[in-house]
């Protein structure tokens, strides 16, 4: 498998299923962002004061639910909490969504805070598989500021010792410093139009044709 796609919670339901048919037949496998689950957790916990492990825990578990409902969406699509099964499942000619609770839990590989997200996550598990990692979320990249802010510029390629500095963009805060501890990098993309993520996905873009943040762990 060569690639990982995370889809951000922020495209569920429509844009996520469009996006997930668009990958059918080729080599990926989906990470689902929380999406509304995670962020209603994070509104509690403002209020009830969770504690980290707490929090986290039930963070991930959003993104289990996540994967769950949009793979039972998309007929050319499996969900699967196990590593093992995911090339099985890319053999049976289907898009592996994997669920990622159990793992990490076992594992437990990345601090317990809201600086983690399924962004860091998403590093993490394309590491250990040794695969490329795209991030589809809501906005064409990353920006100097929020993209509502009419002085934001959009920044087509980054250092993620630089975006340390930026603090929380369209990625989490913790992306930047394990991107550097495994020297890898990431896209980040508009999953709202799909021919973005297949252009990268198959090696056909530029910096000329679509609008993409590349961000190097270097």
């Amino acid at each position: 498998m060569e690639w990982v796609v995370k889809v951000g919670g922020s495209l569920f339901p429509e844009n996520a299923i469009k996006l997930l048919h668009a990958l059918e037949g080729k080599e990926v496998m989906i990470i689902c962002g929380g999406g509304n689950f995670a962020n209603m957790i994070r509104d509690y916990n403002q209020e009830l004061k969770f504690s980290d492990d707490a929090s986290h825990e039930a963070a991930i578990l959003c993104m289990d639910i996540m994967g769950k409902l949009l793979a039972d969406k998309v007929p050319g699509a499996q969900s699967s909490d196990n590593l093992n099964q995911v090339n099985r499942i890319l053999k049976n000619n289907k898009i592996p969504v994997f669920l990622p609770s159990r793992l990490i839990h076992y594992l437990d590989p990345l601090e317990h805070s809201w600086n983690v997200t399924s962004d860091s996550i998403s590093v993490y598990i394309s590491h250990i598989l040794q695969a490329k990692l795209l991030i589809a979320t809501d906005v064409d990249g990353i920006y100097t500021r929020k993209p509502s802010f009419k002085d934001a510029e959009f920044i087509n390629e980054i250092s993620a010792k630089k975006l340390l500095s930026f603090g929380e963009t369209s990625v989490d805060t913790a992306l930047s410093e394990l991107l550097i501890n495994f020297g890898s990098n990431c896209y980040v993309v508009n999953g709202k139009y799909p021919e973005r993520a297949l252009s990268i996905i198959e090696g056909r873009f530029s910096k000329k044709n679509i609008q993409y943040t590349l961000v190097r762990g270097d």
